[in-house]
């Protein structure tokens, strides 16, 4: 593929900020609702908690993260940061996977099993345990996504560890 303008890489670059940006953000008000969903009182306030957080994981959270990876590889594939020539865009990608694996196969599903049990018993659902769980992963695993997320950024912005270094091409000798 043909590497891009300046421009083109600038516009593709924002592009990636602000998917990031929604990301990392949306996943800190999961966080916060999980928080104030530990000290509900009321059984409209605990389905509504919980909803709010299903809602922003399925329409902001899931397509800002695809966004995040669809820019990312664009970038890597059409301008000189390339997929492997650097230790930073390595460990993005590396953390970036880990994150979009631990939200489809954890996160996500916590978070839907808490709204469903909140739904159907509503404050009772503090006394089950499957709700505990659910909610207690999805407090925890918000945290874990922010963490990470803080981190990428840093990396990003920081860009250490530099370039790898690369082996130099044997040309062959005729003979």
């Amino acid at each position: 593929m043909p590497k891009l303008s300046v421009k083109q890489k600038n516009w593709l670059l924002s592009a990636h900020i602000g998917f990031a940006a929604l990301w990392t953000g949306t996943v800190l008000s999961m966080f916060l609702l999980s928080l104030r969903n530990t000290k509900a009182t009321n059984a409209d306030a605990l389905l509504a908690l919980n909803s709010a957080i299903t809602l922003l994981d399925d329409y902001i959270v899931i397509p800002s993260a695809i966004g995040s990876v669809i820019t990312a590889t664009f970038l890597c594939w059409t301008t000189n940061y390339g997929f492997t020539k650097f230790y930073w865009v390595i460990v993005k990608w590396i953390l970036t996977t880990f994150l979009v694996v631990f939200g489809t196969l954890w996160l996500f599903p916590w978070g839907n099993v808490a709204e469903r049990i909140s739904a159907q018993e509503g404050l009772q659902a503090f006394d089950n345990p499957i709700y505990l769980f659910d909610a207690t992963g999805v407090l925890t695993g918000t945290v874990i996504q922010v963490l990470f997320l803080v981190l990428i950024i840093v990396i990003s912005v920081l860009k250490p560890w530099g370039r790898r270094p690369m082996k130099e091409k044997k040309q062959a000798i005729a003979d």
